[in-house]
């Protein structure tokens, strides 16, 4: 049993069952395990996470705050002797058509979100891959992306205000109901990508747009990764872009077709993905799209010609997941450089997992400059060569002016780099922001801070 000292709340928020706790103790990022100690409470209303933080901060417990447990960079997994707060019971969802946003609790599944809104005719743009299971909150942890950024931009983009709770069980608001205001700081922008290291959101504001058309889409593929770096900087470059332009190296292809036939060859150096969900000009945008995918010295270009199409020539992205997975142990990664630099990175990746004889698959958001990376291993050796040509791969994209992560957060996974992209002097001052929130320092310790 657990000998962390428990908060008094209602009956049924304290996790008893050792069992049922074990379950809530690691997220999805490699090597999370439960600690020997913790406790965790599922909250059901914002009075119990106010009754969380009052007591960890009176007790000085550290306190993890937990959605889905979809974290990729390990920062969502319980801590020795600390409490995980899990939020996913506060689902609460409030349209507001007229205003374009809506209320929503942490908890919320963002698929779910985006159905609801729906029925309104809008739409709620931020898509990770993990949509169908991350939750709101945890996307606004990590200011999670996806694949339409492109066009729609991330989460902070669409967050108009928040309702945390800070250690102590302090309630603040920040953030307008109206279509403008600029009075204060903008304190939500410092809660969004915080990674739950400031407070607990138990409310969130968030933009809403109309829905777009059904999407149509662009099959490319390369011969070349100069090409392909090439088509990206014409993309970015056109009036009308696209809302979606998916990369996938050889490797993937070829994992994905091992599957089932997708029509993707697997012999091209890569494939572009390129969608347009322009209302009413959808045909006109991906004829446009091939045009400038041919020139940029594609080899072929499949266009689909409705919904129905789209949806075949995308099956095989929706499907590199799957087969991620049965390829092996691995770890997915994210890193992000500027668009141009994409095929570069893809290439020196390639060249320093085939030097330490690491096999790695390479895909991501083509038109961000987003790639991630997945690295397989089959035994511990094996395990510390990716570790060392992953460490290589981020130290190579900070070097063409990236950043160690797109989407994804920087957790315990990735904190030893942080220092190397910030700088001292930008740490000391991130970490004095964090101890006005957090003066003790108990919210998500070491996550990365």
């Amino acid at each position: 049993m657990t000998s962390v000292p428990a908060p008094t709340l209602p009956d049924g928020r304290l996790v008893t069952d050792a069992d049922v706790a074990l379950a809530y103790a690691t997220d999805a990022s490699l090597g999370s395990a439960a600690p020997d100690n913790f406790l965790v409470v599922r909250a059901r209303d914002r009075d119990d996470v106010v009754a969380v933080l009052e007591h960890a901060q009176a007790h000085r417990i550290p306190v993890v705050p937990q959605g889905a447990r979809t974290s990729l960079c390990g920062a969502a997994g319980a801590l020795q002797d600390g409490i995980v707060l899990n939020v996913e019971s506060l689902k609460s969802v409030e349209v507001i058509a007229d205003e374009k946003y809506a209320v929503v609790g942490p908890g919320v599944i963002n698929a779910d979100l985006k159905k609801a809104v729906a029925e309104y005719g809008l739409a709620y743009p931020p898509d990770p891959a993990s949509g169908p299971m991350s939750t709101i909150g945890g996307n606004i942890a990590t200011n999670a992306g996806g694949l339409c950024c492109v066009k729609y931009g991330v989460t902070g983009d669409y967050v108009k205000g928040l309702e945390v709770v800070l250690p102590g069980g302090e309630i603040i608001h920040t953030g307008h109901r109206t279509a403008k205001g600029v009075t204060g700081l903008d304190l939500t922008g410092v809660f969004v990508g915080s990674e739950g290291q400031l407070g607990v959101v138990t409310e969130a504001l968030v933009r809403l747009v109309p829905a777009s058309d059904p999407p149509l889409t662009v099959l490319a593929t390369f011969g070349s990764l100069e090409a392909v770096a090439a088509a990206l900087v014409r993309l970015r470059a056109e009036r009308h872009g696209p809302n979606l332009i998916e990369v996938l190296d050889r490797t993937s292809l070829q994992a994905v077709q091992a599957m089932d036939d997708f029509g993707f060859p697997e012999d091209a150096e890569a494939v572009l993905l390129v969608q347009s969900d322009r209302s009413g000009h959808t045909q006109e945008d991906v004829a446009r799209y091939a045009e400038l995918l041919t020139q940029a010295g594609a080899d072929e270009v499949a266009v689909a010609d409705d919904a129905q199409e789209a949806d075949a020539l995308m099956a095989g992205r929706r499907a590199l997941a799957l087969a991620v997975e049965k390829m092996g142990p691995h770890f997915i990664e994210d890193v992000c450089v500027p668009v141009s630099k994409l095929g570069d990175l893809i290439a020196r990746s390639r060249a320093l997992c085939e030097e330490r004889g690491v096999q790695i698959l390479l895909s991501g958001h083509g038109g961000d400059g987003n790639l991630h990376p997945c690295l397989f291993f089959s035994d511990e050796p094996g395990r510390e060569r990716a570790e060392e040509a992953f460490g290589l791969i981020v130290e190579t994209a900070l070097s063409m002016g990236g950043t160690v992560t797109g989407e994804h957060g920087v957790g315990s996974l990735k904190r030893q780099w942080l220092p190397q992209e910030l700088g001292d002097a930008e740490m000391a001052r991130q970490r004095a922001v964090r101890a006005v929130f957090d003066p003790h320092g108990i919210m998500n310790p070491g996550r990365p801070y």
